[in-house]
């Protein structure tokens, strides 16, 4: 089977979550049998952070302009199985005409449901959805579930929709050694984003203005000189995938936080949820709707509503931490790996059909 993919990015993780996802995804299609054409716009921000250049499973097409690779676009796109348009991609309008003139199924795969129908409500183009909407793709492919998938049916015209949750390889991120440079309390790694400040603040900034005896830690990317640190936060810049399990093993305790579109929107765990668990880190969670179907809160997860849910968590013993952390890492295993959505994603396929029918009319 062949699958092409026209996408953000799968070569580097910098400043993004979703390169790490599709690395896991398509290590485990190709255990499967399934051979993945991914298709990235060489954008300069991500050529000089890049930390895949190639691989064994994977046919990386880097490319300058879309008139460059145009031709072959439409040879693999003829030649594959299915090919998928994702939401952030560079040329999404050039990859979606290709895609749809193609005689192969059309697949559209949103990782950002929550922020592209937020735009979409506020009348804002989100450059990789065009005015027909999702109408003319045969599968919808959502990183949200729940209401979000009624919206892209009404709201976008998609015919038909299914969720492909976020995941995690545990190939990359398992148990690991602590390191010393690491070391924290209570750890959070995450690129900055304005809508996530509010609750960043609530349930790390201010934990740590109370507890100035112990030590947070932030890995990240993109965080602006003003973010309010305090003497006891310290600060690692991005950190590639490998050197995940390394900081979650560092901490007695991590934290989760959900943009602000996706908590609204709920059913949208984040992939870095998943790898935090993966690697047994016992995890302190903001809330949203949904969240008890992919974790058992208070045995598997934390529940953080506020500060002081924080620095409860913060004052449990290392044995309850360890409890839960192991639990959240049995649950992950047993449910939420690439491999789980490899196979997800193949049953969909599998129950797909190329619809020629004319586009469906989106809602007003």
């Amino acid at each position: 089977m062949k699958l092409v993919v026209f996408g953000l990015t799968v070569s580097s993780s910098w400043g993004n979550g979703h390169a790490t996802l599709w690395r896991g995804l398509i290590r485990a299609l190709a255990r499967r049998g399934v051979r993945v054409v991914f298709y990235e716009r060489d954008a300069p921000f991500y050529a000089a952070h890049r930390d895949l250049a190639e691989a064994d499973w994977l046919d990386l097409v880097l490319y300058e302009s879309w008139s460059d690779i145009r031709d072959r676009a439409r040879r693999d796109i003829a030649e594959s199985d299915a090919a998928m348009v994702t939401s952030y991609c560079p040329d999404a309008p050039a990859a979606t005409a290709e895609v749809l003139a193609g005689p192969t199924l059309r697949l559209f795969y949103d990782l950002d449901t929550p922020v592209t129908l937020s735009r979409i409500a506020r009348g804002e183009p989100t450059g990789y959805v065009g005015p027909e909407g999702l109408s003319g793709f045969d599968l919808v492919l959502s990183y949200t579930g729940g209401p979000a998938l009624d919206a892209l049916r009404l709201r976008l015209g998609a015919r038909a929709v299914a969720p492909l949750y976020g995941h995690v390889d545990p190939e990359t991120h398992a148990p690991a050694a602590a390191r010393e440079v690491f070391a924290a309390d209570l750890s959070y790694l995450g690129t900055y984003a304005p809508d996530r400040q509010a609750a960043l603040e609530a349930l790390f900034v201010e934990p740590a203005r109370r507890r100035p005896a112990q030590r947070f830690l932030i890995g990240g990317a993109q965080y602006p000189q003003d973010f309010p640190w305090t003497d006891n936060i310290f600060f690692v810049r991005h950190l590639p995938p490998p050197d995940h399990p390394a900081f979650f093993a560092s901490s007695r305790l991590t934290l989760n936080v959900t943009r602000a579109a996706m908590a609204r929107a709920g059913w949208c765990p984040s992939g870095r949820l998943f790898e935090a668990a993966a690697c047994g880190a016992a995890v302190v969670s903001d809330l949203w709707d949904g969240l008890d179907a992919f974790f058992d809160i208070g045995r598997e997860i934390l529940p953080a509503r506020d500060t002081e849910d924080v620095l409860a968590a913060l004052d449990l013993p290392d044995a309850a931490l360890r409890r839960i952390g192991e639990a959240a890492r049995a649950r992950v295993l047993s449910e939420h790996t690439a491999d789980h959505r490899a196979a997800t994603l193949l049953d969909l396929l599998a129950g797909a059909s190329r619809s020629d029918a004319p586009p469906a009319r989106m809602e007003a």
